[in-house]
C-alpha cells in the first residue's frame, strides 16, 4: 500500500461517513423507520442493497479461494440468481399483503405465534454461526494479508482488522438503522463492482489474457459440470478412499469422489438458494422496506442481474491466482509472491488469501487503493446487513412479545443493544471457522444444516393451504434439531486438531456423510413431518390467513398484483434466465 492508495481509501471512508451522516439526520426515532426505512426504498436501492448484503466476506475470501482450488465449480451457487426471480414473482405479493417487519412475523400470520418465535431463535443462531462470525473472521484475513506487520497492544493485524471493521460498521448501523444500511450499501455496491472488476482486468492482463489463463490452469477448471462425473465415470456411486495418518487406506464414506457431487448440487443447492434469497430476513428485509410491491419486485429482479457478476469478479480472480502460482513455480513468471497461501511442497494451504494476494501483487498504485476500498465495502455491507437483521428479529419478534407496551424509542434502543450483543457472541465462534476446511465450504455446510426446515415451512405453507400450525411447528423443531445435532457432531474435529471419532461409530458415520446429502435428508424429514402432522390434526381456519396462501387469495388481491408489473419486468426476468443458461453452456470445460 502506497501513499496514493491510502488517499483513495481515506476518500472512500470520507464519502461513506458523509452519506451515513446525511442518512442518520433524515432518520426518525420510530421502529418502522429504524427497522424498515419507513417503507420508502426504491427499486435501485432495494436491488443494490440485496447484492451488497449478499456479496460479503465469504465471497472475497471464500469464493475467490474456491476459484483457486476448484475452478468454477462453486459458480452453481452464484448462478442461483433465478431464486431472486422466485422472490420477485412468487413471494413478494404475499409479503406485500402481509405488511410484516420480519419473516418470523409472516409465519405467525400464516400459522401461529409459536412458529414465529421458533424461527426467530433459529435465525439468530444461524446468523451467529455463519454471517457475523464469518464476516469478522474474513475482515481479519484481509488485513493480515495487506498489512501483515501491523500490531498494537499485543494484537496482530488479523485481530486489529477484525475489530476495526466491526467498530466502523457497527457505529453507523447502530446509529442509523436500516435506512443507513440500505443507502450505504448502494454506495458500497458501486465501489465493490468497480474494484473487483479491476482485479479481474489487471489479473487477466498480467497472466496474458483469457486464452492464456485457460491454457495455464487447464480446461477442467472451467468445467461447471465437473460434479457430474466421478473419475470420468458418469453418475457412478463411489465412496472415497484416502490414506490415514498410519499409512492405511480407509473409506471416507458416502461421497461421490468429487468435491461437489452432482446429486447434491442438483437438489440441495437450490434448496439452500431458495431459503436464502426468498425467506431469509437478512435478504428479504430489503424487499419489505420497499415503497410498494412494484418497487420490491423490480429491486429483486435488478439484484438477480447483479448476482451474475460474482462468477467473473470473484471466482475468476481466484482462478487467475492459481494460474499465476503455476506460472511462477514453472519459472515462467516473476514478480509475484503467493508464498503465504502455499505449503513448502507448493500445494495450496490457505486458499482464502487468493483475492487479497491478487490485490497485493497485480494491481498498480492508486487502483490498489480503490480495490481495497471495495474489499472493505463488501466486508462492511454484509456485516451491516446482518447486524440490522439481528436487531430486527430480536426486538420485533422476541423483546416486543415480553414488552408489548414498549415505546417506539425504547424499541430502537433495544435494537441497538441487540446488535452489540450479537457481535460479541459471534466473535466467540471464530475459532471454529479457523479450523474448517475453507470459509465458503464452512458457510455452505452450516446453511445446509439450518435452512431445510425453514425452506419447507415457507414454500409448502404458501403453496398448500391445508397445512396447519401444528405441522409447521413440528417441522421446524424436528428439522432444527437434526441440523444442530449434525453441527455439534462436526464441531469437535474443527476445534481440536487431533480429535477423531472412532471409525465405524455412529458419530463417525454422521460426521462423514457429505453435508449436502445430510441437508437433503433434513429437507425430506421436515416435509414428511409437516404434512403428516397437519393431516393428523385439525384443518386450519382459512379466513385467518386470507391472501397469504394460494387458494385463499381474493380476486381483488390478484388484480392489485397484476397491475404492479409490466413488460419491462418480464423482459428483464427473461434476460436473467438467458444469461444463466449462457453461463451453463459456456462453462463446460
Amino acid at each position: 500500500m502506497e501513499t496514493v492508495d491510502w488517499l483513495v481509501v481515506g476518500g472512500y471512508f470520507a464519502l461513506l461517513a458523509g452519506l451515513a451522516w446525511w442518512v442518520i439526520r433524515q432518520s426518525k426515532d420510530t421502529s418502522a423507520d429504524y427497522f424498515l426505512a419507513g417503507h420508502s426504498l426504491g427499486w435501485f436501492i432495494v436491488g443494490a442493497s440485496i447484492f451488497a448484503s449478499n456479496i460479503g466476506s465469504e465471497h472475497l475470501v471464500g469464493l475467490a479461494g474456491s476459484g483457486a482450488t476448484d475452478g468454477v465449480a462453486m459458480a452453481h451457487y452464484e448462478l442461483h440468481a433465478w431464486c431472486l426471480l422466485i422472490l420477485a414473482w412468487v413471494l413478494v405479493p404475499f409479503y406485500a399483503r402481509s405488511q410484516v417487519f420480519t419473516m418470523p412475523q409472516f409465519l405467525e400470520r400464516r400459522f401461529s405465534p409459536a412458529s414465529r418465535y421458533t424461527l426467530s431463535v433459529i435465525s439468530l443462531v444461524a446468523y451467529i454461526v455463519t454471517k457475523i462470525a464469518v464476516g469478522i473472521f474474513a475482515g481479519g484475513i484481509v488485513f493480515s494479508v495487506l498489512l501483515p506487520e501491523l500490531s498494537f497492544a499485543g494484537l496482530n493485524s488479523f485481530w486489529i482488522g477484525s475489530i476495526l471493521v466491526l467498530i466502523v460498521t457497527g457505529l453507523y448501523t447502530v446509529l442509523g438503522g436500516f435506512r443507513a444500511v440500505a443507502y450505504t450499501e448502494t454506495l458500497q455496491t458501486i465501489i465493490l463492482i468497480i474494484g473487483s472488476a479491476l482485479v479481474t482486468y489487471f489479473g487477466l492482463k498480467y497472466i496474458g489474457g483469457w486464452g492464456e489463463l485457460k491454457a495455464t490452469i487447464g480446461s477442467e477448471m472451467f468445467n461447471l459440470w465437473k460434479p457430474l462425473t466421478a473419475e470420468g465415470v458418469p453418475f457412478e456411486w463411489a465412496p472415497v478412499e484416502e490414506v490415514n495418518e498410519s499409512g492405511e487406506m480407509v473409506r471416507q464414506a458416502w461421497y461421490f469422489n468429487t468435491n461437489y457431487p452432482w446429486l447434491g448440487m442438483l437438489f440441495c443447492a437450490p434448496i439452500i438458494g431458495l431459503w436464502y434469497w426468498c425467506t431469509d430476513q437478512y435478504i428479504v428485509q430489503r424487499a419489505l422496506g420497499a415503497e410498494n410491491e412494484t418497487q420490491a419486485r423490480r429491486g429483486s429482479i435488478f439484484a438477480a442481474l447483479l448476482k451474475l457478476l460474482p462468477v467473473f469478479i470473484f471466482i475468476v480472480p481466484g482462478m487467475i491466482c492459481f494460474g499465476l502460482i503455476m506460472k511462477s513455480q514453472s519459472g515462467g513468471l516473476e514478480g509475484v509472491d503467493f508464498s503465504e497461501m502455499l505449503h513448502e511442497d507448493g500445494t495450496i494451504k490457505e486458499s482464502g488469501k487468493a483475492f487479497p494476494l491478487m490485490v497485493k501483487n497485480v494491481l498498480p498504485a492508486g487502483v490498489r487503493g480503490l480495490v481495497v476500498a471495495g474489499l472493505l465495502s463488501a466486508l462492511m455491507s454484509s456485516l451491516a446487513g446482518v447486524f440490522n437483521a439481528c436487531s430486527t428479529l430480536f426486538t420485533i419478534d422476541l423483546y416486543k412479545k415480553f414488552a408489548p407496551e414498549a415505546s417506539e424509542r425504547r424499541l430502537v434502543q433495544v435494537g441497538r443493544w441487540a446488535t452489540v450483543s450479537m457481535v460479541l457472541i459471534g466473535m466467540a465462534w471464530i475459532p471454529v471457522i479457523q479450523g474448517s476446511k475453507g470459509l465458503y465450504d464452512y458457510l455452505q455446510s452450516v446453511q445446509g444444516y439450518l435452512a431445510p426446515p425453514i425452506f419447507v415451512v415457507f414454500f409448502l405453507g404458501i403453496a398448500w393451504k391445508r397445512l396447519n400450525a401444528q405441522g409447521c411447528l413440528a417441522a421446524l423443531l424436528v428439522g432444527f434439531a437434526m441440523g444442530i445435532f449434525r453441527l455439534a457432531v462436526d464441531t469437535p474435529p474443527k476445534i481440536y486438531e487431533n480429535f477423531a471419532y472412532t471409525e465405524g461409530s455412529f458419530f463417525w458415520i454422521v460426521n462423514k456423510i457429505y453435508f449436502q446429502y445430510f441437508s437433503l435428508l433434513i429437507t425430506v424429514v421436515s416435509a414428511i413431518v409437516m404434512i403428516g402432522v397437519s393431516y393428523l390434526t385439525r384443518e386450519p381456519d382459512y379466513s385467518r390467513f386470507q391472501g397469504l396462501t394460494y387458494g385463499v387469495v381474493s380476486e381483488e388481491e390478484k388484480r392489485v398484483t397484476r397491475e404492479s408489473w409490466g413488460g419491462v419486468d418480464v423482459g428483464m426476468s427473461v434476460l436473467v434466465l438467458a444469461l444463466i443458461l449462457g453461463a451453463y453452456l459456456y462453462f463446460q470445460g
